[in-house]
């Protein structure tokens, strides 16, 4: 208890009040919660059910076969090249874009517009776009690239307008004050400023395509999530096991890769 004076009178004050709207918040919370989990039928005795079934699934994945491994390569390198290529245009696309989003750099009509574009490539999950570019462009690899690029847009383009919206003006200023054109400004003034923050985006997004690579395939855009689901669909769960495996050797390698080109730049 603390101890505060007012009209000569001492009063006892707690030091750490309740807030009741917030445990009214909690409380509410936990109670939809509830009621969603009863709507959704979750249920303690399929849990327990789900965790027999996942150990039976999990035994007959053991050992992994690797006897298919031309075909398991040729799904990896697949998706990576659907990675890189995707990656690399959703990089060269974000840049222009991004700048077009700074708020502080464009008018306020241009960066809405931008910032309209990148919210819709936000809007939908990569295996979605997938299934919208199958349909349009047929199955393989050109409908994962697609979905791929529009997933990065929608996340670099905003980081990266984000970026330029918290550098210092100063030196955008001096450079302009050279009489530099917009251009020079952009190369001189700005780039020099977010240029390691936009590499450390750009390593993420490698990273985040090397995953969802593998997702795209599912639906029919190409790389080793096509031949995943055909295993699974043959009940074949020791190959399963071993694309897996396969799969979490290239997320790791394209992690340490990214963390090393990351720490080159910075």
């Amino acid at each position: 208890m603390a101890l505060s004076s007012g009209n000569g009178q001492q009063q006892l004050r707690k030091p750490f009040p309740v807030n009741w709207l917030l445990r009214l918040g909690w409380i509410a919370v936990l109670a939809y919660i509830v009621y969603a989990s009863s709507r959704l039928n979750v249920s303690w005795d399929r849990l327990v059910a789900g965790l027999g079934y996942g150990g039976d699934f999990l035994s007959r994945m053991v050992p992994p076969n690797f006897s298919r491994w031309k075909l398991l390569l040729e799904g990896l390198i697949e998706s990576l090249e659907i990675a890189v290529i995707a990656s690399t245009l959703g990089i060269l696309l974000s840049l222009p874009i991004g700048f077009l989003a700074a708020r502080n750099m464009m008018p306020g009509w241009v960066s809405w517009s931008a910032r309209a574009l990148i919210a819709i490539c936000r809007s939908f999950h990569p295996v979605i776009v997938a299934i919208l570019f199958v349909k349009a462009v047929g199955f393989g690899a050109l409908a994962g690239i697609m979905a791929l690029v529009v997933a990065s847009v929608g996340f670099i383009a905003k980081l990266f307008a984000e970026a330029v919206e918290e550098i210092s003006l100063k030196q955008v200023e001096a450079v302009r004050a050279t009489g530099a054109s917009f251009a020079n400004v952009i190369i001189y003034g700005v780039l020099p400023q977010v240029l390691s923050r936009f590499i450390g985006f750009s390593t993420y997004q490698l990273d985040s395509n090397l995953r969802n690579s593998t997702m795209v395939g599912i639906v029919g855009a190409g790389g080793i999530g096509g031949t995943l689901f055909a295993a699974f669909q043959r009940f074949d769960y020791d190959f399963v096991a071993a694309i897996l495996l396969s799969i979490i050797a290239v997320i790791m390698l394209g992690e340490y890769v990214s963390g090393h080109a990351r720490r080159v730049f910075e």
